[in-house]
């Protein structure tokens, strides 16, 4: 019978200890075994900021259970602090992410202050949300802010995204792209458009310069679609990507294939390193997947962005486990798409 190590504390953790992975499954023992060793985080050039968990969708691949029932959703208070501390640190780009983070009311307020700040926005936007009632002028003003979106778009064929996402969200989809071309959105450099896909299943993305040239050509000849980039994004094993693999048995098997592939060339592009992921009440992670689980930056006990410095995380301590083999396996895996 396996034993499991000891969990050691270390005092300036506050208690909190990094719990220890699966032991077949030991991503830490993994980076040991590379030569890599624990991973440190570097300067920090932006922040994503979830707004809530709300959404007007419930897709069944995602880490963060969003959902037209959620009521997490960050108070104007915590954006102002949120805010105030980017500008300070002259942060680069704020990462805006949900649930739909333009169903919380104060999204337009919030994005429109860290632009007039001087920091990049990006918002990551499911398309459909366009169409809600009491957005109808969100999409024209995405462009008078010009504002930077990745869209999610599973697939460029309707059964595949609507086995994903649900019935009638494939046309909605589409419609929600043309109108952003119509816009300039694809065409004017000033109006960045990138798409997601991630697989529907436990598999691995395929090279991500191959789909987006087959996204390209699909999505410009059956609707007159364009935009700039394509970003494959592996699908990790937590919540109900997780609860999926476990009901279909195939859980484990999915943690061997991410193993089996795991590339040390990845590491030093992982987002974990550069980035902080600040969630709805303000406490900052290493990463979203990490914010979902509740595993906070450091594995210290529970911090707020607000009170602490930019330098503060400059080769701080990262927390990982056994979901990390989804960012390091085959090409890698960020929220900007591909590692190596």
């Amino acid at each position: 019978m396996s034993t499991i190590p000891a969990i050691t504390v270390d005092a300036n953790y506050a208690g909190f200890a990094e719990k220890p992975d699966h032991t077949r499954f030991n991503f830490s023992s993994l980076l040991t075994k590379n030569g890599i060793g624990q991973l440190r985080r570097t300067q920090i050039r932006d922040v994503q900021v979830n707004l809530g968990k709300l959404c007007n969708q419930a897709c069944n691949h995602c880490h963060v259970d969003a959902g037209p029932k959620r009521t997490e959703i960050m108070e104007w208070g915590t954006m102002e602090k949120i805010i105030d501390w980017c500008a300070r640190h002259d942060i680069k780009t704020v990462d805006i992410t949900g649930g739909a983070p333009e169903l919380n009311p104060n999204f337009r307020k919030f994005a429109e202050s860290c632009l007039n700040n001087g920091a990049k926005v990006i918002s990551r936007c499911n398309l459909t949300v366009l169409f809600e009632s009491g957005q109808e002028s969100l999409a024209q003003w995405y462009a008078d802010h010009e504002v930077a979106l990745i869209c999610s778009l599973p697939c460029y064929s309707k059964e595949n995204l609507e086995a994903q996402r649900g019935k009638g969200v494939f046309q909605d989809s589409i419609r929600a792209l043309q109108l952003l071309n119509e816009l300039g959105y694809g065409s004017d450099p000033e109006l960045s458009l990138d798409l997601v896909y991630n697989p529907n299943g436990g598999m691995l993305p395929p090279q991500q310069s191959d789909l987006e040239a087959t996204y390209k050509e699909r999505l410009a000849e059956d609707f007159g679609i364009y935009f700039n980039n394509l970003f494959t994004i592996t699908n990790l094993p937590i919540s109900r990507f997780r609860h999926y693999l476990e009901r279909t048995g195939d859980y484990e098997n999915y943690l061997n294939l991410l193993m089996e592939n795991f590339n040390p060339n990845t590491v030093e592009g992982l987002m974990c390193r550069h980035i902080i992921s600040v969630d709805w009440l303000g406490r900052i992670f290493d990463c979203d997947f990490n914010q979902m689980l509740d595993i906070h930056a450091g594995w210290r006990a529970p911090r707020y962005l607000w009170n602490l410095r930019a330098e503060d995380f400059v080769k701080d301590r990262i927390a990982v486990d056994s979901h990390c083999l989804g960012c390091t396996a085959g090409a890698g895996s960020s929220c900007t798409g591909t590692l190596a």
